[in-house]
């Protein structure tokens, strides 16, 4: 037996040798026994099978060597919905939410939205949930994204419709964009914080340069479009607002404004038609 699996019979015993932070451990037990939260936390004398306990072993040894969480049980929480996740895409982060809370809240009643790089899904979906009048658009230039993306609309009951491109390069002709968002890859290149997330797709997260290619494409893109949208809206990193900013006047699309998250770092700057 290796050194950092642990030989127990219960839940209880397995809980307490696992050198693993309580809540990570009761995620674990969720996705193997199909525990509740409740039952994660009260059901330790609970006794494991000789599978139970190997699959635990086993995760809790990809755990501890880095793997994230959400690649381990499939699935992460977003806007209080569970996204099925997978390498393939970026694992939904608590930030992004402000971003949507951000559009439910402003964007005109019956638009049409695109969400761009749309990875697992979590932006598109979550607006089409919680404003079910808006028409809802999401691509990718990746297509295991975009599946993961579509078997998450299908499961949560989102109607979406997807299409594959970079940024706005191969958009439907049908597709007359109201609002436009998205959340790039925005990690400068040579940003040590990349090494910390070696399980995550490189390509989702940095653009391999500045930081800020794929968003100057995106106003570039912008602005090229027959009918100017009336929203643009992107995610950017903590330290990126201003460049953010000038991007979009160097687009012509004047008088953005950056927005906090909730640890009071800028995280998404706005475009809004006067």
């Amino acid at each position: 037996m290796k050194d950092n699996q642990v030989s127990c019979n219960s839940v209880g015993s397995w809980f307490l040798e696992t050198g693993l932070p309580s809540s990570e451990k009761r995620a674990l037990l969720r996705y193997v026994l199909g525990f509740t939260q409740i039952q994660a936390m009260t059901e330790r004398e609970r006794i494991l099978s000789e599978e139970e306990s190997c699959l635990l072993n086993k995760l809790t040894e990809r755990r501890l060597k880095g793997e994230p969480i959400p690649y381990l049980t499939g699935k992460q929480e977003f806007f209080s919905r569970d996204f099925i996740v997978n390498p393939s895409v970026l694992i939904p982060r608590p930030d992004t939410e402000c971003l949507v809370e951000w559009l439910i809240e402003n964007v005109p009643k019956s638009s049409t939205l695109v969400d761009l790089g749309t990875g697992s899904g979590c932006i598109a979906i979550s607006l089409k949930l919680e404003r079910p009048d808006l028409q809802v658009w999401a691509s990718d230039n990746n297509l295991k994204a975009l599946e993961v993306a579509k078997e998450n609309a299908q499961a949560l009951g989102a109607d979406i419709s997807f299409f594959e491109s970079d940024w706005l390069s191969n958009m439907p002709e049908e597709l007359i964009a109201d609002v436009i968002v998205s959340n790039p890859p925005y990690i400068e290149s040579n940003d040590q914080h990349l090494k910390a997330l070696q399980y995550e797709p490189l390509y989702a997260l940095t653009d391999f340069n500045d930081g800020l290619s794929c968003i100057r494409t995106i106003f570039e893109h912008a602005k090229a479009l027959k009918k100017q949208p009336s929203i643009v809206a992107v995610e950017h990193g903590w330290d990126q607002g201003c460049a953010v900013r000038q991007i979009a006047s160097n687009n012509e699309f004047y008088g953005s404004v950056t927005h906090k998250d909730y640890g009071d770092n800028d995280r998404f700057t706005v475009w809004v038609e006067a």
